[in-house]
């Protein structure tokens, strides 16, 4: 199951998952992205959202407004939905309306060749340049040799003392795959001052000494955070 975790207000950006994507309102956009693949649910904390969702045909499940993350929001999802603990989740950000199906499909996949292992969730990222790395707003991560995630960060990671130009950066996506109970087991640690300092909810495993398993794609997309980040997106998508 794809689950699209909509909170209406945004610090940076108010109300952004109901602004028009070509014709159709963001948080829709990105749900008929995807919809292909598995069965799509939004959770939301607006009933405004709950209704927009009725009237595309897409199920929605009214969650909580105090959610410190979409991950913690999807699993309040997942419990009222009575999902079997085996089941495959996939958290695709609400402002991800041009995300290609073949990086979610990507995340399912890995999601099911290591669902019997040791892990928490599977993410995926894509190779950036050195300054689209430098932008905030675009997350890094650095890997281990086995695709196991060591950070993320907003920053510029890792640093190259010699400054290198032609360096390849890891942009993390905001895709997520888990099984249901990694999700909840997820959702049971405590939030760590990592998560808190970086706004980045993938920080509370990396806290813990939990297993993020990282899978390279290839993508276009980006998520929409700012105004201009939409312009831009208008602009090359449209």
């Amino acid at each position: 199951m794809i689950i699209i975790p909509a909170r209406l207000n945004s610090s940076r950006f108010e109300n952004k998952i109901l602004v028009d994507i070509m014709g159709l309102p963001m948080v829709i956009r990105t749900a008929k992205r995807v919809e292909s693949l598995d069965d799509v649910v939004i959770a939301t904390d607006s009933q405004e959202v709950v209704d927009l969702a009725k009237e595309y045909n897409i199920d929605s499940v009214l969650t909580s407004d105090k959610h410190q993350s979409g991950t913690d929001r999807i699993n309040e999802a997942v419990n009222i939905l009575n999902l079997r603990d085996d089941e495959i989740v996939v958290n695709v950000q609400a402002d991800e309306p041009f995300i290609e199906p073949e990086v979610v499909q990507s995340v399912i996949d890995k999601v099911k060749e290591i669902k019997d292992r040791d892990f928490t969730m599977v993410s995926c990222y894509k190779e950036i340049n050195s300054d689209l790395a430098d932008d905030p707003n675009h997350v890094k991560v650095v890997c281990d040799e086995n695709s196991d995630a060591i950070y993320f960060s907003r920053a510029k990671i890792p640093y190259h003392r010699d400054h290198y130009s032609d360096i390849k950066y890891k942009g993390h996506l905001g895709i997520y795959g888990f099984t249901k109970h990694s999700l909840n087991s997820f959702c049971s640690l405590k939030s760590s001052i990592l998560e808190d300092t970086e706004k980045l909810e993938q920080l509370r495993a990396i806290s813990n000494g939990k297993k993020i398993y990282m899978v390279k794609v290839e993508s276009k997309s980006f998520g929409i955070d700012t105004k201009e980040d939409l312009q831009n997106a208008l602009r090359i998508f449209s």
